[in-house]
């Protein structure tokens, strides 16, 4: 695949026109917090019927014969999903990673890994955007070292079971209507020995509480809060059965899904970089010409480009193994994230930069967007996990 087919530029500039006229308007309230970004995803699932095709296909999905992940997952559902991705990027980044959240990592493990009932009960609503989902892993200490450090507790208790502790960072958390929590079996065993469990928690729960969204860097687009778990009663209904791996496993294989979106996501905020640089280029005068005219502003503008070319035929690549039927690793998704990361947040800086002290002024946009992807390089994953993953595969074939 070296380039979009013509069903993928209608797809495309279709959602281009739903985003300038639905999205832009209201980017001041996104990014400053004000606005939750719920409702405009559903009146984009709305547009464009995804929250019907979801409905005619849940069936499908629940029973295990529709071909898919069944998550309503944004990273593995071919161009027309990663198309919106990309175009979302553009504009507001978190829009996407709320999106994703929702239904790559809270839908898409219930519908992975829940029971019929499990998935009737909380994955249909999840996958309409009726209701918001979560992901909770990460918590205070933890950091990279998810499973290790968890202290998350589940302790059984009768036919239930009774849950503890502490997550924070969790996209969606202070507007979660369901959340896909992960914890330790409380077994007496050594904590870091002790089986990973994966329950399904609702709003309202005695004992759960879920904190206003947290003043962050940027994506200000997505909320992102913590959950506080104090003797939460949990029945057997709420777990997730263990499958191949238990919760560990599951947990691998939304990182794998989710490295692999954010390369998508690097693309979107590369390619609005760019076009806002070579206009700017273009317009802006200092000693009587264009600065696109001086040589330290044209290598700035190649390098850009150089950016989204690769980033470009990284997610081309992936979707060619989509459509040959073959699975991304976890170090291929690594490198993928891993790249395309730190080419977004390096081109986003380059263009603050040559704007000058325009960029650093919200209204000319390179600012926020460079504030935004800084986060491609810390959530699913540092830089530095991705180094491990990559290094380790390397060194073990």
């Amino acid at each position: 695949m070296i380039e979009w087919s013509d069903e993928d530029v209608m797809v495309r500039d279709a959602v281009r026109g739903w985003i300038e006229a639905k999205v832009r308007p209201r980017l001041d309230d996104l990014d400053s917090g004000d606005l939750p970004p719920y409702d405009l995803l559903r009146d984009l699932f709305r547009t464009f019927g995804m929250d019907e095709l979801a409905r005619t296909s849940f069936t499908s999905r629940r029973d295990g014969t529709g071909g898919g992940t069944g998550g309503g997952d944004i990273a593995r559902g071919g161009s027309m999903a990663l198309l919106p991705v990309i175009e979302l990027s553009r504009v507001a980044p978190g829009l996407v990673t709320a999106l994703g959240v929702s239904l790559g990592l809270a839908a898409g493990t219930i519908m992975k890994r829940g029971t019929p009932e499990q998935k009737d009960r909380w994955g249909l609503d999840l996958l309409t955007l009726d209701k918001v989902g979560a992901w909770a892993i990460t918590e205070p200490g933890s950091g990279s070292d998810a499973f290790g450090g968890m202290l998350a507790t589940a302790r059984r208790d009768g036919d239930g079971y009774v849950l503890n502790g502490n997550k924070t960072f969790i996209t969606n958390g202070p507007h979660a209507d369901t959340i896909v929590f992960y914890c330790k079996l409380d077994d007496g065993r050594p904590p870091r020995d002790r089986e990973i469990l994966t329950f399904v928690l609702d709003r309202g729960m005695p004992g759960l509480e879920q904190t206003p969204a947290l003043r962050k860097m940027g994506l200000h687009s997505s909320p992102t809060g913590q959950l506080l778990l104090t003797d939460v009663r949990a029945g057997a209904d709420r777990l997730l059965p263990a499958g191949d791996g238990g919760g560990r496993e599951s947990a691998r294989q939304n990182f794998v899904t989710e490295r692999a979106g954010v390369a998508a996501m690097a693309l979107g905020v590369i390619e609005e970089c760019l076009r806002l640089s070579v206009a700017y280029a273009r317009d802006r005068q200092l000693w009587g010409q264009a600065i696109g005219e001086f040589q330290l502003v044209q290598l700035k503008l190649a390098k850009m480009e150089v950016a989204r070319l690769n980033v470009q035929n990284l997610v081309f690549r992936h979707l060619e193994m989509q459509r040959a039927g073959r699975d991304t690793t976890l170090a291929e998704a690594s490198a993928m994230k891993l790249y395309a990361a730190q080419a977004a947040s390096e081109v986003a800086q380059e263009a603050v930069q040559l704007f000058g002290g325009n960029g650093y002024m919200s209204e000319y946009r390179v600012e926020q967007l460079a504030r935004d992807a800084k986060s491609f390089q810390i959530y699913a994953g540092t830089d530095e996990i991705q180094v491990t993953h990559i290094a380790r595969d390397l060194l073990s074939r």
